[in-house]
């Protein structure tokens, strides 16, 4: 899969937000694919005292949900843990993953923010411009902006609001179960993005694809079985 290389990855925080200040504007908000045929669902184990990260991209197809491929990669947490600038810690060993596809997901879905972010650059959008492809974040909980309760039907949403600008919806997936919290990554738009989010929630509060990622590099992470640590990486 074709990667632009727009920056290096090793900078300091402060370097960091002022990439994500110029990069944002290349965040596209367009009509997801009407009938996507495959999503990749993407994750990160960071096991106790390695140093190490794991990540997980795992290929379904729609609208069955058959697990059609799974790649993964390992590397060095060389960015330390600074909240809203997740995306520089995560994502090379995520590219890596990327890297080793051999099928083109139509979109991609990161257990993440998208422009639900202080700088609306989080990591989907982040990847998403750096792969030039649809992304949608779906996060377990809030980093920035406010929304009221929505309906407690599987379904029900309410705009989540930051600076009085929409950012996302709290999607509530299972009646009566706590909602997650849908944004654009790139190349998506809001509605679309909510669709992608439920026709991959079936059973359970979080997309299917996302699920076996997390299920899979924790798997990984437990058993010490992760892939060999890539290369440092320069730039992406």
């Amino acid at each position: 899969m074709k990667i632009k290389s727009l920056h290096r990855w090793d900078v300091s925080p402060r370097q960091a937000r002022e990439i994500q200040e110029r990069l944002r504007h290349r965040v596209v908000v367009a009509p997801l694919p009407s009938r996507p045929r495959l999503v990749a669902g993407v994750d990160v184990a960071c096991p106790a005292g390695g140093g190490t990260a794991i990540a997980g991209v795992v290929v379904h197809s729609l609208p069955g949900l058959d697990v059609v491929e799974r790649r993964s990669a390992a590397g060095p947490l060389e960015f330390p843990y600074v909240p809203g600038l997740l995306s520089f810690r995560e994502g090379p060993v995520v590219l890596s993953a990327i890297r080793a596809l051999e099928s083109e997901p139509d979109v991609f879905l990161f257990d993440g923010q998208g422009i639900c972010h202080p700088r609306r650059f989080g990591l989907a959008s982040h990847l998403g411009v750096i792969l030039d492809r649809p992304t949608v974040g779906c996060a377990k909980s809030l980093l920035v902006g406010t929304h009221s309760a929505p309906g407690l039907r599987r379904g029900c949403r309410r705009r989540i609001l930051d600076r009085g600008e929409p950012v996302g919806l709290a999607l509530r997936t299972r009646e009566g179960v706590r909602p997650v919290y849908v944004s654009v990554g790139h190349r998506a738009d809001l509605p679309g993005a909510a669709r992608l989010v439920l026709s991959c929630a079936r059973r359970y509060r979080i997309p299917e694809p996302l699920r076996e990622a997390h299920r899979w590099v924790g798997e990984l992470g437990r058993a010490g079985a992760a892939p060999p640590a890539a290369p440092r990486a320069a730039a992406c």
